[in-house]
């Protein structure tokens, strides 16, 4: 709202300004009269919502709303028509068709031109060896064996790859209208702070944005595929499950994720709602900082953590069977290597994999130099007892519970633990080295990753050149980094043969004690909405693989219609999905406002729209008075 219409017309119009913002935020797209709001919680808060800055799934869920991949994810997360809805491939290029007549939800048209910005600007920091924001897309790009772009025309992007496999078709860069960044470069992006409203051609865009509360987004009327059942989805932003929880018991949320095991034991029985146990394709797990340069201020606080030996020591003091039956409640299976087993062509298991053994654990470290002094305490090489600061997101219910787990059996060797939790954001911040801006005043970081249908995405954090942006151990092994790059020249058992080394490298190293594969507990009502799918099929509805499941989203009480056929990868034919998925029977409950002491989101629309409209008019009606009003005022001070 104009601030130079607050002096007259504030005490008139303060409860209608009020009432209205939320309804008509500038220069987004116009709002339905009565939306119908899909209201989704997570534990997460949201840390950006620049594509290239986000490091949560929360930000991914987020971006991928607004924006659409060059290519999306169908229903098995297999390659499927996105920004460009047919391609073809040749032995040293791939020839996308970018869809005819799409416009981005400003109504500009949408072009190659705006896919030659999005990758060039990951293109551009590659040649320069550097990163785009905090470095989490671009590696898609390199990984994917891009050498050269072209767009020889408007309805033409041509990337040439070096690469056979289907990396191309998952190169998680959005593609950001060139009409509004396209004279911002890779290095001043990271700075852009991406302030709703935002334009995308994804089926919503970003409306606003308020930290620790919400993120609303409406729907995009330009959107070129299916349009699901929900006007706006607010993504809501909890402190802890229990309140997300009762949130969606009193009908507040449609959609919870990441409650807890015993949350989701209790909801499985009743018909009211539907509980989802999907397999992520990802791990959570204690990373160790290895980073062996002094830092001034900072580092770790013992140098016993740069010791593979120290390291693989207390991988035996970890009983991940008890972590998985304790603290997850059963769902999930105990941790090894770093490719998960969601991967199953790719995983494998460790050739020399290590129990839980207390005993066994203080031989090693005794063997390898790390002595008890007479009070007890492990000492380090120096003479120091090792008291190790153990960090964690406040964003997971059961971190704080391996936490402890983590402390007695540590305590066990005499190794002393203080666990601390931080919000996400300065957690990021605070595992950065110097060459990320940071001192990477760390020892252990307890934290997780999920990471796309190619192992790479997981991978690329143990990278030397990770260091700095995405690395959160500060691992680097030349062997580990020549795997790699075989790896990309490979495909079949030739790659799974170097992608089991690589597995079995990581483990042996111990950078990382991989300590779970945790299973994503989501919970959903059946009252307000139907069509419901899992993406994959062992997956969850959403925070996965792009928006394909908010388009799909149906009234619950709807005919539900047969979901078409996935669209060819290699023709990549045009074709958007219909509503899918079983209807629930029951009526749909009225919709009821959210509570804004949990969360401060706004509330649903549930008035009829009469009473609206009235409300809108006199807005308007009140805002011209009070322009004639300070014109006249101008104009009297013109004379004076």
């Amino acid at each position: 709202m104009p601030t130079t219409i607050r002096a007259r017309a504030a005490q008139v119009m303060a409860a209608l300004v009020f009432a209205g913002a939320t309804l008509l935020p500038a220069a987004a797209p116009a709002a339905a009269a009565d939306p119908v709001v899909l209201r989704v919680g997570t534990t997460q808060d949201l840390d950006s919502t620049n594509p290239f800055n986000t490091i949560l799934v929360v930000g991914y869920e987020a971006f991928q709303l607004t924006y659409n991949l060059l290519t999306e994810f169908d229903k098995d997360a297999h390659p499927a028509p996105g920004f460009a809805d047919t391609w073809t491939r040749t032995s040293d290029r791939v020839t996308f068709h970018i869809r005819s007549g799409m416009q981005w939800s400003d109504g500009t048209p949408a072009t190659s031109a705006d896919v030659c910005y999005s990758w060039g600007l990951a293109m551009a920091a590659i040649k320069d060896g550097k990163n785009v924001g905090a470095g989490y897309l671009d590696p898609n790009v390199k990984d994917a064996g891009v050498t050269k772009i072209e767009c020889p025309d408007a309805s033409t992007f041509v990337a040439y790859t070096t690469d056979q496999s289907d990396r191309v078709f998952q190169v998680y860069i959005p593609i950001l209208p060139q009409h509004i960044y396209g004279k911002i470069g890779y290095k001043a992006m990271a700075d852009e702070k991406f302030d709703g409203p935002l334009v995308g051609t994804g089926p919503y865009t970003l409306a606003e944005w308020k930290t620790g509360q919400y993120a609303r987004f409406v729907r995009n009327p330009n959107y070129w595929g299916n349009k699901g059942y929900e006007d706006e989805v607010v993504l809501q932003f909890f402190k802890n499950s229990d309140t997300m929880v009762q949130a969606l018991k009193r009908g507040e949320l449609d959609y919870a994720r990441g409650v807890n095991a015993d949350q989701f034991k209790q909801l499985q029985s009743d018909p009211a709602y539907t509980t989802v146990a999907g397999k992520l394709n990802g791990w959570s797990q204690l990373a160790f900082n290895t980073y062996s340069k002094p830092i001034k201020g900072g580092g770790a606080s013992t140098k016993a953590l740069q010791d593979v030996a120290f390291r693989d020591a207390l991988g035996y003091a970890i009983d991940k069977q008890a972590l998985v039956d304790r603290v997850l409640g059963g769902f999930g299976d105990k941790g090894s290597t770093v490719v998960p087993p969601a991967l199953g062509d790719w995983h494998v298991d460790p050739t020399n994999p290590r129990t839980f053994d207390i005993e066994l654990a203080k031989q090693k470290l005794e063997a390898a130099g790390y002595h008890l002094d007479s009070s007890g305490h492990r000492l380090d090489k120096e003479g120091k007892p090792i008291n190790l600061r153990l960090d964690y997101p406040n964003s997971d219910d059961n971190y704080p519970k391996v936490a402890q787990f983590v402390k007695s059996w540590y305590g066990q060797l005499g190794i002393g633990v203080q666990a601390q939790s931080f919000d996400s954001s300065t957690l990021g911040n605070m595992v950065l080295p110097p060459e990320g801006g940071g001192q990477a005043k760390y020892d252990i970081e307890l934290w997780g990753w999920v990471g796309n249908p190619d192992p790479n995405a997981l991978l690329q954090i143990f990278k030397c050149d990770a260091i700095g942006s995405s690395s959160d151990s500060q691992y680097c092994n030349p062997t580990f980094d020549q795997l790699y790059a075989l790896q990309l020249t490979q495909s079949g058992d030739a790659r799974k043969a170097t992608l089991a080394q690589i597995q079995n490298l990581i483990y042996a190293d111990a950078p990382y004690d991989v300590l779970y594969y945790e299973n994503a507990l989501d919970v959903y009502r059946n009252d307000k909405f139907g069509g419901w799918q899992n993406m994959p099929a062992t997956g969850t509805p959403f925070f996965t693989y792009g928006p394909l499941d908010y388009t799909l989203l149906t009234a619950a009480t709807a005919t539900p219609s047969p979901t078409p056929a996935a669209p060819s990868a290699s023709a990549g034919a045009s074709a958007s999905a219909a509503p899918g998925g079983s209807a629930s029977a029951s009526t749909p409950a009225p919709a009821t406002p959210a509570a804004s002491g949990d969360t401060g989101t706004p509330a649903s629309s549930t008035s009829n729209a009469p009473l609206l409209l009235v409300l809108v008019l006199a807005v308007v009606v009140v805002v011209v008075v009070a322009l004639v009003l300070m014109r006249r005022r101008g104009a009297a001070g013109d004379d004076e």
